[in-house]
């Protein structure tokens, strides 16, 4: 019988701080004829249903995406 070592990795998660900056997107307009691109975004920003709102953090990652669906979505900080 082998024995086989197993080496935990520890999780490094970045946490975020409180003082970042963050804005609220709300999704207005169905996905219903959609691209990929715009549905897989959409699922990246978190929105599932018209008039979703979530809170997020102002990164350019998360503004490029708001960039792809802008004529389906709200933006206030």
């Amino acid at each position: 019988m082998w024995l086989l070592n197993v080496v935990k990795k520890q999780a490094s998660y970045k946490m975020v701080k409180r003082d970042d900056k963050t804005i609220i997107v709300k999704q207005t307009k169905s996905l219903i004829g959609s691209t990929k691109k715009q549905i897989s975004s959409m699922k990246g920003l978190g929105l599932r249903r018209i008039n979703h709102t979530v809170s997020l953090v102002d990164t350019p990652e998360i503004r490029g995406m708001i960039k792809v669906v802008r004529h389906m979505v709200e933006v206030s900080n």
